[in-house]
């Protein structure tokens, strides 16, 4: 019988970089990007700030929850103010586990919960549509580039 810990480890695929963003200014609006370089305070060009939650995460795959929740199609990824929507890959199984991501190594540290603003982009149930679907927050061990289509893995 296999341990607990090898089949937490595991993962089937890669995750994959569906979308960049990032919010020059507090309450700005999100600029998508092809290409960023994520730094040690965050990604460059972002408000955001550095330590543990340095870098937001989604899912793409939520995406279309959220919009389901509310009764519509797959919520835009803006509308989340997350930097980063990833696809393929469980973000929630990878918490307190480094991830190479393009040419920066990042380290998931915690879900990344929804804030007010969600029923200002959302309307009403915004809020609670994204509880539970928010994402993960990291911090930046290596700082290095990020582009659409690059690869997000678990490093052992």
């Amino acid at each position: 019988m296999e341990r607990m810990a090898e089949l937490i480890a595991r993962y089937a695929r890669p995750g994959r970089v569906e979308w960049i963003g990032v919010r020059p200014e507090r309450r700005g609006a999100m600029r998508a990007l092809e290409t960023v370089e994520v730094t040690e305070a965050g990604l460059a060009g972002d408000h955001g700030r550095a330590g543990k939650r340095a870098v937001t995460l989604v899912q793409a795959e939520h995406l279309a929850v959220i919009g389901a929740f509310l009764g519509r199609d797959a919520a835009p990824a803006e509308a989340l103010r997350r930097n980063l929507v990833v696809s393929g890959i469980n973000l929630a199984g990878l918490r307190g586990r480094a991830v190479a991501l393009g040419g920066a190594l990042l380290e998931f540290t915690g879900p990344c919960a929804p804030c007010s603003r969600m029923e200002a982009a959302f309307g009403p149930g915004g809020y609670a549509a994204v509880r539970g679907h928010g994402g993960m927050t990291a911090r930046v061990l290596q700082p290095g580039p990020v582009a659409l289509g690059d690869a997000l893995r678990p490093i052992d």
